[in-house]
C-alpha cells in the first residue's frame, strides 16, 4: 500500500502480486545449483526460502546474475545448524554465509522496521553492546537485527525493484511493493521516504547512483531529489566503507554515467571536497571513466588507483604549487602528493597498494615530460611506465600537455634499441655526443710540469 504521497508503508503493505512463469518469464534452469541447494536444505528444515534482490531483478532484465542471495525465516543462527559450513558476519546487519565448493551463498534473515520514534539513540559503543536494534542521534541505522515477516523484510529492502522474491520450487515471483511495474518502466524507485531512508544508510545514495548508472533507469522523484539534501549524511560513513562503495560504483562497467549523476548530483564536493570542478577538470574525469568503461568491456584490468589518480590530480597540482614556495621540487612533489592522500583518506580511506600507487603515477609525469636521454631507459622499465603513459594520454587528450608528447611515447616504446637510440639522439644532440672526458689521476701518476708549448708551468717551480 501507499500512502497520498506515493510511498509505501510498512503497516499497509497490500497481499503481494505473485506472478507465474508466464507472467514473469524467469526459467529455473537461471537459478545456480548451490542456491537452489541452500533453499532445498532450509526447507527440508522447515524453514521458508527463496531467492531475492539483485539476482530476480537481473534475471527479469535477461542478466545473467553474478550473485545469488537467499532470504529466509530462519535466523543465522539457525542457518549455521542447517548448513555446516556456514559463516556467520556483520555486527549491523547480521548475516550467513554458506559454503558450496567455491561458491558462497548469502543468507538474510526477514528483518521487519525498526521503530525509529520508539528507540532510544545509542551514543556510544557501551550502549551498543547485546542490542538487535539501534539508532544513532543522527538517524543511522547502528543494528538492524530485528527478525519478522517476508512482507515487512520487503518493506526493508532499498528499492523496490530489489524487493522481488522468486520462488524456484513453485517458479513463482512475489512482488509487495510494485517493483515489476517500476522495472519495466526502467524507474529506480527508493521505498519508503527517501529523506529518512538515506538517513538511515547513507550509502543507499551511492547504492541509488550505481543502480540507475548500471540499470540505465531514471531516479524517481523524490529518490533523486532528496540526494542533495542528505549527502552531507555521507561524512558519518565509515572511511573504509565509503572507498569500497566507490569502487563497486565506477568499476561496474559504468563509470561515466554514474560520474555524471555524482556531479549533476552535487555529490562530487561531498565525496572529493578538494577538488575544484572546472570544465577542465570534468573533461579529464570524463574521459577517465570513458577509458575505465572501454577497458571492462574489453576484458582488461582495472585499478581505482588510476580513477583517483585522475580525480586527485588538479588537487595534487595544486598543493604542489604551494609548496614549492617553501621547498625544493622534489621535496614538494613528495609532500603535496601524501598530503592530498591523507586529507582524501579521512572522507574515504585509500588503502596502501592503491595511494603509492597513485603517488607513482602523479611522480612520473614530469620525468615523462622531460624525456631526459640518460633516464629513459629506467623510466620505460618502472613498473608503474603503463599507468603514467595512459595518464598522460589522457592530459594530452584533454589539451593540458601537448599531444606531440604522448605521440612521442607512443612511438618510443615500440621501438627496438637501435631505433630508440635514434630518437633520444633527436631530443638533444649536443646532450647525446660522447664528450671527452680527463682522465683522473693516480695516486702515483707526476704531476703536469709544462704547458702544451713546453714552458715551465709555474706551480712546478714554486
Amino acid at each position: 500500500m501507499t500512502n497520498s504521497e506515493g510511498v509505501a508503508t510498512p503497516d499497509r503493505i497490500e497481499t503481494a502480486t505473485r506472478l507465474d512463469r508466464d507472467q514473469h518469464g524467469i526459467t529455473v534452469e537461471l537459478v545456480d545449483a548451490a542456491a537452489m541447494n541452500v533453499i532445498t536444505g532450509l526447507r527440508d528444515a522447515g524453514f521458508e526460502a527463496l531467492l531475492v534482490g539483485g539476482c530476480v531483478r537481473d534475471m527479469l532484465l535477461g542478466i545473467a546474475p553474478k550473485d545469488f542471495d537467499v532470504a529466509t525465516d530462519a535466523t543465522p543462527e539457525q542457518v549455521s545448524q542447517v548448513f555446516r559450513r556456514t559463516r556467520l558476519i556483520g555486527r549491523r546487519f547480521r548475516i550467513a554465509h554458506v559454503r558450496f565448493g567455491r561458491e558462497v551463498i548469502e543468507v538474510s534473515t526477514f528483518r521487519r522496521q525498526l521503530d525509529d520514534e520508539g528507540e532510544p539513540a545509542v551514543n556510544n559503543r557501551r550502549e551498543l553492546r547485546g542490542k538487535d536494534t539501534a539508532l544513532s542521534a543522527e538517524g543511522v541505522i547502528l543494528r538492524d537485527n530485528a527478525w519478522g515477516r517476508i512482507d515487512e523484510d520487503a518493506f526493508r529492502r532499498d528499492f523496490t525493484v530489489n524487493a522481488l522474491y522468486y520462488d524456484p520450487m513453485e517458479e513463482v515471483l512475489i512482488d509487495y511493493l510494485g517493483g515489476v511495474n517500476d522495472l519495466r518502466h526502467r524507474r529506480l524507485k527508493l521505498i519508503g521516504k527517501p529523506a529518512i531512508r538515506y538517513r538511515e544508510d547513507p550509502i543507499r545514495i551511492i547504492r541509488a547512483i550505481r543502480f540507475a548508472a548500471k540499470l540505465d533507469f531514471e531516479l524517481d522523484g523524490a529518490t533523486g531529489t532528496a540526494i542533495p539534501e542528505t549527502s552531507h549524511m555521507l561524512n558519518e560513513v565509515a572511511p573504509a566503507r565509503l572507498f569500497d562503495e566507490l569502487c563497486k560504483l565506477f568499476l561496474q562497467g559504468s563509470a561515466e554515467q554514474a560520474w555524471l549523476l555524482v556531479r549533476d548530483l552535487d555529490l562530487a564536493e561531498t565525496l572529493f571536497p578538494d577538488v575544484e570542478l572546472t570544465d577542465h577538470v570534468d573533461e579529464l574525469i570524463v574521459s577517465a571513466m570513458r577509458g575505465t568503461d572501454e577497458r571492462i568491456r574489453d576484458g582488461k584490468p582495472v585499478t581505482p588507483g588510476f580513477l583517483f589518480a585522475v580525480l586527485l590530480w588538479d588537487t595534487y597540482l595544486d598543493r604542489l604549487l604551494r609548496h614549492t614556495e617553501f621547498s625544493s621540487l622534489v621535496e614538494a612533489r613528495d609532500s603535496a602528493s601524501v598530503e592530498v592522500l591523507r586529507e582524501q583518506g579521512e572522507i574515504s580511506s585509500i588503502p596502501r597498494r592503491f595511494s603509492q600507487f597513485i603517488r607513482e603515477v602523479w611522480l612520473m609525469q614530469p620525468r615523462l615530460e622531460a624525456r631526459e636521454p640518460k633516464t629513459l631507459g629506467r623510466v620505460l622499465s618502472h613498473p608503474r611506465f603503463r599507468a603514467a603513459y595512459d595518464f598522460l594520454l589522457l592530459r594530452a587528450a584533454t589539451g593540458e600537455v601537448d599531444q606531440s608528447l604522448a605521440d612521442w611515447w607512443t612511438e618510443y616504446q615500440e621501438l627496438e634499441g637501435g631505433e630508440q637510440a635514434t630518437m633520444r639522439s633527436a631530443l638533444d644532440p649536443d646532450k647525446s655526443r660522447k664528450r671527452r672526458r680527463r682522465r683522473r689521476r693516480r695516486s702515483g701518476d707526476r704531476p703536469q710540469t709544462q704547458d702544451v708549448d713546453g714552458n715551465r708551468l709555474d706551480s712546478a717551480s714554486s
